[in-house]
């Protein structure tokens, strides 16, 4: 009998493409249970919690997004979203609210399938691997509670954020490119996309930084990348 690698929820509106994501999952022994509802998703993936999820964007009753937003709140399962919109913003907010990563259409099932292996490989490897708490001067970034604390003060980041967060203090004074962290954080490495991470150090520095004009703690080293700063750091809360 062949083992079962991972629990994998698909919810797809269109009936046949659903049956052809369901067919290339089954080729890795994954077990896919289908909905194609968004209110289905999100009553399925409570009733019998899944590994993974992969939501289609534009669905019927409940989108995509929400449906990401309501998982992520609950739970820490792998989230791949799924659509045909293909701006920059779309992305950052998939993102933003919690996705492991995102797809556009039209792509290949053997690419998803793959993206969906990365994704996984990823998710095992955090909970395996990545300490509860991690200390860099001042910050404390609590990885099983998802929060982040400057000299005590709570801050309030977006899960893309602490996703970049959380590399950069797993290796203080690293300096990191773009196309590292966007690898590292999200599991994409995707031309045209590494604007996001400026974002997302942008919104870090507005939070972590007394001046985020001039900062001293999460620092851009010039046609490098970023880096987050070692030892300790006399950056505070504004």
């Amino acid at each position: 009998m062949l083992r079962v690698c991972a629990q994998i929820l698909v919810a797809e509106d269109d009936p046949k493409q659903a049956e052809l994501i369901r067919r290339y999952l089954v080729r890795d022994h994954h077990a896919v249970r289908i909905v194609h509802d968004g209110r289905a998703a999100i009553d399925e993936a409570r009733r019998k919690p899944p590994d993974l999820a992969l939501l289609d964007v534009m669905m019927p009753k409940v989108d995509g997004l929400d449906v990401c937003r309501v998982l992520r709140a609950e739970s820490e399962l792998a989230i791949v979203l799924l659509t045909a919109r293909t701006t920059e913003d779309d992305e950052l907010l998939g993102l933003d609210l919690g996705a492991d990563d995102y797809v556009t259409k039209p792509y290949s099932p053997r690419q998803l399938a793959a993206r969906v292996r990365a994704v996984l490989r990823r998710s095992g490897r955090k909970k395996r691997l990545e300490p509860q708490v991690l200390q860099v001067g001042a910050l404390t970034i609590d990885v099983a509670r998802h929060e982040v604390a400057l000299a005590g003060k709570l801050l309030d980041c977006t899960p893309a954020e602490f996703r970049v967060l959380v590399v950069l203090a797993a290796e203080p004074g690293r300096v990191f490119s773009r196309g590292q962290l966007l690898s590292r954080a999200f599991d994409v490495d995707r031309f045209g996309t590494e604007r996001t991470i400026d974002v997302h150090v942008m919104n870090l520095r507005r939070k972590l930084e007394p001046d985020p004009r001039k900062p001293v703690l999460l620092l851009t080293v010039y046609g490098v990348g970023y880096k987050l700063r070692g030892g300790s750091a006399d950056a505070t809360p504004a």
